[in-house]
């Protein structure tokens, strides 16, 4: 079983290259199912969640070449079967629902298993559905599965209770093919959204709106196959941003969208951290003296959910009372008692985790629950006395590409080891 060590005691210096978003190649993977030509993914990041929405394709007969040394991902749907995906795939995450729309825009007809991932709050799928019927698909389910089926996708407008990212580019992949006009209302607004709007754009889909909260979609007769960059990983430049801050050192982050880290950088510069533009990336500068602050977590351009655990590691060690509110998921409080087992002090209180900065943090061997937990940890781990062993990085692995590596770049004192 790996583990990861991190012990204390270095501050961090130089600059690490921010990688390709994973929440912007999944449904760009999934999208490549809309066109029997071949798609190319360049800077593609060698994560387990994009090495498994692969092999969930596979499993319907898409043929697909991983060029690790080239960042690299070839893939052709020409010989695609309208079979269901093995279910044990799709159950390791949640993602693997993304290819259900254009399943159903190419062949008219899908069936899958409910899909799994982090266990950080029921994540319903009901958007998806309504959005799918509201195009003229009938859906039923039972037993653990999915299936939809239309004689044809006809153009709709589509109200979503909630800004679901999913829920939105779903709808989005299944209307490209469908006959006239659809319109989501309410749409998720995100960067990935955008990504992947844009990715959709140059197959040959005409998309309007996109990064606001209206896309209008004509459907059009096929798409194309093309080559397409994905947008850099917001979420991993702001882990790097969370740790540069808590061990008070200054680092580059090179590759990254300012724009889209506006969310993180508001924070942070109300914590005390100077952000620096600079060409082809941010300086990032924590010798401040920090203070409390309140953060809650909302949908795009408000501050991101899967920042909320390494913004927790870094005011567990701020002088004085922050209240983190947690609105999007209920239950993602979870590395919280892995913090307290650092020494943290921190109270949960429904959506709200109360948290009293301490003196210091002691190194502790402590659990990843989730993806952004783990990262969370090693953050906590770079200025806890001693060292912290961290368990479950299997889940770290899902969204961060050599984690480690990238850490020892900048001097921390990391490690993967094996027990």
């Amino acid at each position: 079983m790996n583990k990861m060590l991190v012990r204390s005691g270095r501050q961090l210096q130089g600059e690490v290259n921010i990688s390709s978003a994973k929440n912007a190649i999944l449904p760009i993977i999934a999208a490549s199912i809309l066109s029997s030509d071949t798609c190319t993914i360049e800077n593609a990041p060698m994560l387990r969640d994009v090495f498994v929405i692969c092999d969930v394709l596979k499993t319907i007969n898409a043929k697909i070449s991983i060029k690790n040394i080239e960042d690299k991902i070839i893939i052709n749907t020409s010989d695609l079967v309208c079979e269901e995906p093995d279910s044990d795939l799709v159950r390791k995450m949640r993602a693997s629902f993304l290819i259900m729309g254009p399943m159903i825009a190419r062949f008219k007809k899908f069936k899958i298993s409910f899909p799994g991932g982090c266990n950080i709050g029921t994540r319903p799928i009901d958007l998806h559905l309504k959005g799918f019927a509201s195009l003229g698909a009938q859906v039923s389910f039972g037993h653990g599965y999915v299936e939809a089926y239309a004689n044809k996708l006809v153009g709709s407008r589509i109200y979503l209770d909630f800004p679901s990212v999913g829920a939105t580019e779903n709808i989005m992949m299944a209307a490209v093919l469908a006959e006239g006009e659809t319109v989501i209302e309410n749409a998720a607004s995100e960067p990935e959204v955008e990504d992947l709007a844009n990715f959709l754009k140059r197959m040959g889909a005409q998309i309007y709106g996109a990064g606001t909260d209206t896309i209008r979609i004509i459907g059009v007769k096929e798409l194309k196959g093309v080559k397409y960059r994905p947008i850099p990983d917001r979420i991993e430049a702001g882990t790097f941003m969370a740790a540069a801050a808590i061990t008070k050192s200054r680092i580059k982050l090179n590759g990254v969208n300012e724009e889209h880290l506006k969310p993180i950088i508001a924070k942070l510069v109300e914590v005390g951290v100077i952000v620096i533009p600079d060409k082809d990336g941010i300086i990032i500068d924590g010798k401040n003296n920090f203070n409390p602050i309140d953060i809650k977590t909302m949908p795009y351009p408000g501050f991101p959910t899967d920042m909320q655990a390494q913004m927790m590691s870094l005011l567990c060690t701020v002088h004085g009372t922050s209240v983190i509110t947690e609105t999007i998921f209920e239950n993602r409080f979870m590395h919280a008692s892995e913090l307290e087992k650092m020494g943290a002090n921190i109270k949960i209180n429904g959506r709200c985790a109360i948290v009293e900065g301490v003196d210091t943090l002691t190194g502790s061997e402590v659990k990843a629950t989730d993806l952004r937990a783990g990262a969370a940890l090693i953050i906590a781990g770079l200025i806890a006395d001693g060292y912290t062993k961290i368990r479950d990085i299997y889940h770290i692995d899902r969204g961060y590409v050599n984690i480690e590596e990238k850490f020892k770049q900048l001097g921390a004192n990391i490690e993967r080891i094996e027990e």
